[in-house]
């Protein structure tokens, strides 16, 4: 079948529509995609007569076949007929795909648009080429928009399919551009089945240089993503507690001799907190909420600190443009949610800001992770309220958020809560004093920040040095014989 010939990497879906497109030329543009790298070219147009659209598939198809590429065309199986090229690509509304098969024969190329599992199934039964996965974000080009399922959802649906839909190809699409692309790929992959490109339509078909934005997506989707973890342990693999805690004392060190930078973007209550907190942790603390600043500090080799205890739809914009920058750079960084389920607002700013980037690490009580992993939990105020789980719901409940983010979880409570996805671990070395002030949550998030600033290969490592930074310092750690508890319950999950 075709299929094995198909590179997916980077998929170009055409725009015609004059605000994407412009006064150009589709064609020009097209062939200028290809020159850059472009893998795949899926033909797209729902206003054109058929006439126009089967003029314009051919000399797409020209120079497609030129550079050794296939064509598909959206939803018209009879344009792909008189065309002769490749394949199609159908959505939910449109001709099924058996009758699309029987009409275009076993080595045609044909994908379907799923939003959902049940879809995904029934796509990958049918005989689906490949799938296009989406919408990843809010688009303006593709109005018809079911459901934005993001990065979370796209994992759900390569985990459903990994046994039926093996061989089933997939790519992810929805406004994805340079920004998202690498973190898309990297948080929507699931260890049973990953994500083989991405769909891109504005990023390219809008691009000034359409060859040089094809080209440097290309090398985008090709690279792992700077912030990528460098070091995941094995599931259940023995951990010598011993020899961790010479390493948080290591990392806790590092913080000294090398004053790391720690950029908070913090609510009013705890700024001057949080910067006399870092500055007696041995870090370099500078408190900046204007995004544009992100660019410069995020360079300087720190990590950035997000903390949601004020906002405005102001501050959630200089949010994600410090979060970019910061992911450009390879730099770490902390999400604080703080309240995220006290209201409307609330929750909405998360998922703002889940999908404006990546989190190296997400810290929260226990009413604000259960936000984050998306139930749906009344906060009052920044407390967490009562307790709902047991100390191994607890620990699943952050294990399995890791494991869907990619990053590190902190959980606080009267027992703290650490995952990467693959180590869990409890600490309780607290004290009862921090539920009674304001700003120990936060100040937690900043001194993790420093700890992941000297020490990006194992993030959860980090993680565990803040809280024995924070909460053991100037005295011998206290807690080996409960970080022993810790390990036990990581075998649990």
């Amino acid at each position: 079948m075709a299929l094995k010939y198909v590179d997916y990497s980077l998929y170009l879906v055409t725009d015609s529509t004059q605000a994407i497109l412009g006064n150009r030329d589709l064609v020009q543009v097209v062939e200028a995609a290809l020159e850059g790298g472009v893998t795949l070219v899926q033909y797209r147009d729902k206003l054109s007569d058929t006439a126009v659209l089967v003029s314009t598939a051919k000399k797409l198809h020209a120079i497609t076949k030129k550079h050794k590429v296939p064509l598909l065309i959206n939803d018209r199986v009879d344009v792909a007929l008189a065309v002769g090229c490749e394949g199609v690509h159908i959505g939910q509304d449109d001709l099924d795909l058996p009758s699309a098969r029987k009409l275009l024969g076993d080595n045609a190329i044909i994908g379907v648009t799923v939003s959902t599992l049940e879809e995904a199934q029934a796509a990958c039964r049918d005989g689906a080429d490949y799938l296009g996965i989406g919408t990843m974000f809010a688009t303006s080009t593709k109005t018809n928009t079911k459901d934005i399922i993001g990065t979370a959802g796209t994992k759900e649906i390569l985990r459903g399919i990994a046994k039926e839909g093996a061989h089933v190809r997939t790519v992810c699409i929805g406004g994805i551009n340079a920004s998202t692309v690498q973190r898309v790929l990297y948080q929507s992959s699931d260890p049973s089945k990953e994500l083989d490109g991405a769909a891109i339509v504005s990023g390219i078909i809008a691009a000034e240089d359409p060859k040089k934005a094809a080209q440097e997506l290309l090398e985008l989707v090709r690279t792992p993503p700077p912030f990528a973890a460098a070091s995941i342990a094995s599931p259940h693999k023995p951990v010598d507690i011993k020899v961790l805690l010479r390493q948080v004392l290591d990392i806790v060190a590092g913080v000294a001799d090398t004053t790391p930078l720690s950029h908070n973007m913090t609510n009013l209550v705890v700024q001057n907190f949080a910067a006399n907190v870092a500055l007696a942790v041995g870090g370099s603390p500078i408190m900046a909420n204007y995004g544009e600043e992100a660019a410069d500090l995020s360079k300087l080799g720190g990590a950035l600190v997000i903390n949601m205890g004020t906002v405005t739809p102001e501050g959630l914009e200089n949010y994600a443009k410090a979060l970019k920058a910061y992911n450009l750079a390879g730099g770490s960084v902390v999400f604080d949610p703080v309240g995220a389920g006290a209201t409307a607002v609330r929750r909405n700013a998360v998922k703002t800001l889940l999908a404006a980037g990546y989190f190296d690490v997400i810290k929260g009580n226990e009413g604000e992770i259960k936000t984050v992993f998306g139930s749906v939990v009344q906060q009052r105020g920044v407390d967490s309220g009562a307790s709902t789980l047991n100390e191994e719901e607890k620990a699943r409940l952050v294990r399995d958020l890791a494991r869907r983010e990619r990053n590190v979880i902190v959980m606080t409570g009267a027992t703290d809560f650490v995952s990467d996805g693959s180590r869990t671990f409890a600490v309780e070395n607290g004290h009862e004093l921090l539920g009674r002030i304001t700003g120990s949550g936060c100040v937690l998030g900043t001194t993790i920040s420093l700890m992941l600033a000297v020490c990006k290969k194992d993030k959860l490592l980090a993680a565990l040095a803040g809280f024995i930074a924070l909460r053991d310092r100037g005295r011998s750690c206290s807690c080996q014989g409960r970080c022993q508890k810790a390990q036990e319950l990581s075998y649990l999950l």
